[in-house]
Protein backbone atom coordinates (compact mmCIF):
# COMPACT_ATOMS: atom_id res chain seq x y z
CA UNK A 1 0.00 0.00 0.00
CA UNK A 2 1.10 3.24 -0.67
CA UNK A 3 0.36 7.06 -0.48
CA UNK A 4 1.04 8.42 -3.85
CA UNK A 5 3.12 10.65 -2.13
CA UNK A 6 6.55 10.92 -4.00
CA UNK A 7 9.72 10.00 -2.01
CA UNK A 8 12.52 10.71 -4.87
CA UNK A 9 12.76 10.68 -8.79
CA UNK A 10 15.49 8.13 -9.85
CA UNK A 11 17.27 7.32 -12.86
CA UNK A 12 16.44 4.49 -15.48
CA UNK A 13 20.34 2.76 -15.69
CA UNK A 14 19.19 -0.10 -17.33
CA UNK A 15 16.50 -1.24 -19.57
CA UNK A 16 17.09 -5.30 -20.53
CA UNK A 17 13.98 -6.50 -22.49
CA UNK A 18 13.76 -10.53 -22.52
CA UNK A 19 11.45 -13.88 -23.43
CA UNK A 20 10.43 -13.60 -20.04
CA UNK A 21 9.80 -9.27 -19.44
CA UNK A 22 11.99 -7.35 -18.70
CA UNK A 23 14.98 -6.60 -16.66
CA UNK A 24 14.89 -2.87 -15.17
CA UNK A 25 17.64 -1.17 -13.04
CA UNK A 26 16.56 2.10 -11.72
CA UNK A 27 19.25 4.79 -9.69
CA UNK A 28 18.48 5.84 -6.58
CA UNK A 29 19.85 7.82 -3.15
CA UNK A 30 18.55 5.10 -0.75
CA UNK A 31 21.20 2.34 0.70
CA UNK A 32 18.58 0.86 2.77
CA UNK A 33 16.22 -1.35 0.44
CA UNK A 34 15.99 -4.81 1.04
CA UNK A 35 15.48 -7.39 -1.71
CA UNK A 36 11.55 -8.57 -2.13
CA UNK A 37 11.11 -4.92 -0.64
CA UNK A 38 8.16 -3.38 -2.78
CA UNK A 39 8.58 -0.07 -4.50
CA UNK A 40 6.29 2.30 -6.51
CA UNK A 41 7.92 3.00 -9.69
CA UNK A 42 5.69 5.58 -11.56
CA UNK A 43 2.88 4.08 -9.22
CA UNK A 44 3.26 0.34 -10.36
CA UNK A 45 3.96 -1.86 -7.30
CA UNK A 46 7.67 -3.76 -8.13
CA UNK A 47 9.16 -6.29 -6.00
CA UNK A 48 13.00 -5.43 -5.71
CA UNK A 49 15.14 -8.69 -7.39
CA UNK A 50 18.44 -7.19 -6.09
CA UNK A 51 19.90 -3.65 -5.07
CA UNK A 52 23.33 -2.59 -5.37
CA UNK A 53 24.64 0.80 -3.92
CA UNK A 54 21.01 1.99 -4.81
CA UNK A 55 20.84 1.31 -8.02
CA UNK A 56 17.62 -1.19 -7.52
CA UNK A 57 16.98 -4.43 -10.20
CA UNK A 58 13.18 -4.80 -10.67
CA UNK A 59 11.78 -7.78 -13.04
CA UNK A 60 8.64 -7.20 -14.95
CA UNK A 61 6.12 -9.95 -16.17
CA UNK A 62 4.95 -10.06 -19.28
CA UNK A 63 1.71 -9.43 -17.82
CA UNK A 64 2.84 -6.64 -16.21
CA UNK A 65 4.25 -4.91 -19.25
CA UNK A 66 1.00 -5.72 -20.64
CA UNK A 67 -1.07 -3.35 -18.68
CA UNK A 68 1.68 -0.43 -18.56
CA UNK A 69 4.44 1.51 -20.39
CA UNK A 70 7.69 0.06 -18.95
CA UNK A 71 8.12 -1.87 -22.77
CA UNK A 72 9.27 2.32 -23.68
CA UNK A 73 11.46 2.50 -21.27
CA UNK A 74 14.84 3.22 -21.67
CA UNK A 75 18.68 4.56 -19.77
CA UNK A 76 18.36 8.36 -18.70
CA UNK A 77 13.98 7.99 -18.12
CA UNK A 78 13.78 9.67 -14.35
CA UNK A 79 10.64 7.84 -12.25
CA UNK A 80 8.67 8.76 -9.28
CA UNK A 81 9.37 6.35 -6.43
CA UNK A 82 7.51 5.64 -3.72
CA UNK A 83 8.48 3.05 -0.65
CA UNK A 84 5.42 1.17 0.87
CA UNK A 85 3.45 2.49 3.48
CA UNK A 86 4.52 1.54 7.12
CA UNK A 87 1.60 1.09 9.86
CA UNK A 88 1.62 4.73 11.66
CA UNK A 89 3.27 6.39 8.91
CA UNK A 90 1.21 9.50 7.94
CA UNK A 91 -1.49 9.05 5.09
CA UNK A 92 -1.08 12.80 3.38
CA UNK A 93 -2.15 11.28 0.02
CA UNK A 94 -4.64 8.85 -0.69
CA UNK A 95 -5.08 4.56 -0.25
CA UNK A 96 -2.83 3.94 -3.52
CA UNK A 97 -2.55 0.21 -4.32
CA UNK A 98 0.26 0.22 -6.99
CA UNK A 99 -2.19 -1.43 -9.12
CA UNK A 100 -2.12 0.59 -13.07
CA UNK A 101 -5.88 0.04 -14.03
CA UNK A 102 -5.00 1.58 -17.39
CA UNK A 103 -2.47 3.77 -18.95
CA UNK A 104 -3.56 7.39 -20.13
CA UNK A 105 -2.42 10.38 -22.98
CA UNK A 106 -1.94 13.43 -21.95
CA UNK A 107 -4.24 15.47 -24.66
CA UNK A 108 -3.61 19.41 -23.25
CA UNK A 109 -1.30 21.22 -21.12
CA UNK A 110 -1.61 24.85 -19.98
CA UNK A 111 -0.71 27.01 -17.15
CA UNK A 112 -3.27 28.77 -14.75
CA UNK A 113 -2.25 31.58 -12.68
CA UNK A 114 0.07 29.16 -10.44
CA UNK A 115 -0.94 25.95 -11.26
CA UNK A 116 -0.79 23.31 -14.38
CA UNK A 117 -3.58 22.33 -15.71
CA UNK A 118 -3.10 19.14 -17.38
CA UNK A 119 -6.18 17.09 -19.51
CA UNK A 120 -5.84 13.24 -19.60
CA UNK A 121 -7.52 10.83 -21.99
CA UNK A 122 -8.53 8.14 -19.86
CA UNK A 123 -9.76 4.08 -20.42
CA UNK A 124 -13.08 3.69 -19.32
CA UNK A 125 -12.40 1.68 -16.58
CA UNK A 126 -10.84 4.85 -15.01
CA UNK A 127 -13.06 7.69 -16.62
CA UNK A 128 -16.26 6.03 -15.33
CA UNK A 129 -15.24 6.38 -12.18
CA UNK A 130 -13.93 9.01 -11.57
CA UNK A 131 -15.46 12.08 -9.72
CA UNK A 132 -14.54 16.03 -9.53
CA UNK A 133 -12.89 16.37 -6.37
CA UNK A 134 -12.30 12.49 -6.23
CA UNK A 135 -7.91 10.96 -6.13
CA UNK A 136 -6.28 9.78 -9.09
CA UNK A 137 -3.25 8.46 -9.32
CA UNK A 138 -1.01 9.70 -12.30
CA UNK A 139 2.37 7.94 -12.39
CA UNK A 140 2.40 7.42 -8.91
CA UNK A 141 1.19 10.69 -7.99
CA UNK A 142 -1.53 11.07 -5.61
CA UNK A 143 -3.86 13.71 -6.95
CA UNK A 144 -7.15 15.26 -6.90
CA UNK A 145 -9.56 15.19 -10.02
CA UNK A 146 -10.07 19.18 -10.56
CA UNK A 147 -12.81 18.58 -13.93
CA UNK A 148 -14.47 16.05 -16.49
CA UNK A 149 -14.31 18.51 -19.08
CA UNK A 150 -15.38 15.96 -21.83
CA UNK A 151 -15.94 12.06 -22.04
CA UNK A 152 -13.21 9.78 -21.47
CA UNK A 153 -11.23 13.18 -19.89
CA UNK A 154 -10.06 13.84 -16.64
CA UNK A 155 -8.30 16.91 -15.71
CA UNK A 156 -6.06 17.29 -12.88
CA UNK A 157 -4.84 20.62 -11.53
CA UNK A 158 -0.41 20.21 -10.90
CA UNK A 159 0.61 23.03 -7.76
CA UNK A 160 4.15 23.91 -7.92
CA UNK A 161 5.65 21.49 -5.10
CA UNK A 162 4.27 18.98 -7.82
CA UNK A 163 5.59 20.07 -10.23
CA UNK A 164 9.15 20.72 -8.32
CA UNK A 165 9.44 17.09 -6.52
CA UNK A 166 7.87 14.77 -9.45
CA UNK A 167 8.37 13.95 -13.04
CA UNK A 168 4.71 15.25 -14.05
CA UNK A 169 6.73 18.81 -15.29
CA UNK A 170 7.64 16.80 -17.99
CA UNK A 171 4.11 16.08 -19.58
CA UNK A 172 3.38 17.02 -22.96
CA UNK A 173 0.63 16.61 -25.15
CA UNK A 174 0.78 12.93 -26.28
CA UNK A 175 2.41 11.54 -23.06
CA UNK A 176 1.21 8.27 -21.98
CA UNK A 177 1.33 7.69 -18.05
CA UNK A 178 -0.34 5.12 -15.39
CA UNK A 179 -3.40 5.78 -14.08
CA UNK A 180 -5.02 4.23 -10.77
CA UNK A 181 -8.48 4.96 -10.04
CA UNK A 182 -9.37 5.50 -6.63
CA UNK A 183 -9.83 2.32 -4.78
CA UNK A 184 -13.47 2.84 -2.79
CA UNK A 185 -14.85 3.94 -6.32
CA UNK A 186 -13.81 0.57 -7.97
CA UNK A 187 -15.20 -1.34 -5.40
CA UNK A 188 -18.21 0.61 -5.70
CA UNK A 189 -18.35 0.46 -8.94
CA UNK A 190 -18.23 -3.71 -9.08
CA UNK A 191 -20.90 -3.88 -6.23
CA UNK A 192 -23.68 -1.53 -8.14
CA UNK A 193 -22.66 -4.05 -11.17
CA UNK A 194 -23.52 -6.95 -9.26
CA UNK A 195 -20.33 -8.54 -10.02
CA UNK A 196 -17.99 -11.12 -8.30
Amino acid sequence: MFTGLIEVVGTVTTARPGAEGLDLVVGTPWRDVADGESIAVDGACLTVAAQDGGNLTFHIIQTSLDRTKFSTYTAGRQVNLERALRVGDRLGGHLVQGHVDGVGTIRGVRDRDDARLVDIEAPAAVSRISVPLGSITVDGVSLTVNDLPSDGVIQVSLIPFTLQHTTLSNLRPGDRVHLEADTIGKYVDRLMKGER
